[in-house]
């Protein structure tokens, strides 16, 4: 069984304080295998390309990064979805935490899209991500689905420091705390008035969720719990 709740209860309850809990920031999965300092890696290289493009344009970021998170749980719902009915088993719950893990992704997409409003050439290259990560990441599944998850957990562990720091910027007036979209209070079940900044924090409650259940996953695949 999962020790996690589902995304959008993630995310809904921690709106209520309107805050994170500063120990749920502070989460990381200290690499314990060279697979672990590759996943990380690679993580790491492409927060640096991020940062070099986005600079301070948060809403833009989280509209790629979005596009980018929305595959792996597709991916790994797909394949282990196989896996359980080839060797006849029960998934423990892995293929709907998975597809539910995706359509929280592409929801947190579809919100951002508002919010940043993406010209032609930014919608091109979410296109052009999408379409070299789902194939990366495909393989990588299906021939390493322990650091897949790794790497996964790391980019949420990215996408926290992400969202935090713009958090920081609206907080700070750098960024107009602007109406949320409709699209966002219905699915988060916000109040009517809700505005940018309790968007960014339910956001940024289901990465967390994210981040943990992956790293879990992988430990899981690591211990041969789950293969």
């Amino acid at each position: 069984p999962l020790p996690f709740k589902c995304h959008k209860t993630a995310g809904h309850i921690m709106k209520h304080s309107n805050e994170f809990a500063p120990d749920l920031l502070q989460v990381h999965h200290i690499p314990r295998s060279m697979n672990d300092r590759v996943a990380l890696r690679v993580v790491k290289t492409m927060r640096f390309f991020a940062d070099k493009f986005f600079a301070n344009r948060y809403g833009h970021r989280a509209v790629v990064l979005e596009t980018v998170a929305a595959v792996p749980g597709m991916v790994g719902g797909l394949l282990q979805h196989l896996r359980a009915i080839r060797h006849i088993r029960d998934d423990q719950g892995w293929i709907k935490e998975l597809i539910e893990e995706a359509d929280n992704e592409r929801m947190h997409l579809m919100t951002f899209i508002q919010i940043a409003q993406p010209s032609r050439f930014e919608r091109t290259l979410i296109m052009v991500a999408q379409a070299v990560f789902y194939n990366l990441y495909f393989f990588l599944y299906l021939l390493a689905p322990k650091t897949a998850h790794r790497v996964v957990g790391y980019l949420e562990e990215e996408a926290v420091i992400s969202y935090s720091h713009y958090l920081e910027e609206i907080d700070a007036g750098r960024v107009e705390n602007v109406a949320a979209p409709q699209i966002a209070i219905n699915y988060w079940k916000l109040p009517s008035d809700a505005r940018l900044r309790d968007v960014v924090v339910v956001v940024r409650a289901d990465e967390a969720h994210h981040r943990d259940t992956n790293h879990h996953f992988a430990n899981q695949i690591a211990k041969g719990v789950h293969s």
